[in-house]
């Protein structure tokens, strides 16, 4: 089994509020990744960096994760899977944050978990299984 680790839980990392590697104890069996949306949230973040130091340490910190977690595409099966989430949430007046409905398109797509603490979101997809 496949865990998708969430954006929200490798910024709290870079921002040290929390241990990446505490966060994934316990869970030594599986494989982790990252959606390509959460590639992208990442390094837009090395970009919106408020000094050079920060974008400095940022961009190191990132690069690391790039580099030790294979990234996951947003392919067809994820956009299919994407379209019926969204048209499934909006008719229920449920929406969640378009990148976070990506990042649960992939979970679903490719049979993973999601590691996140954004519980109260990702909640509203049944399909999806949270750790």
């Amino acid at each position: 089994m496949g865990c998708v680790i969430d954006t929200c839980v490798i910024v709290d990392a870079e921002r040290g509020s929390a241990s990446l590697t505490e966060r994934l104890s316990g869970l030594e069996d599986d494989f982790f990744y990252i959606s390509v949306i959460t590639a992208s949230e990442l390094i837009y973040g090395v970009h919106k960096a408020s000094d050079s130091r920060q974008k400095r340490r940022r961009h190191a910190f990132v690069e690391d994760v790039l580099n030790k977690f294979p990234i996951i595409p947003a392919d067809l099966q994820v956009a299919r899977i994407h379209a019926e989430l969204w048209a499934d949430l909006s008719s229920k007046g449920a929406s969640i944050g378009a990148h976070d409905l990506w990042i649960a398109a992939t979970c679903i797509a490719y049979g993973h978990k999601l590691i996140t603490d954004n519980k109260s979101d990702f909640g509203r997809i049944k399909a999806l299984e949270l750790i």
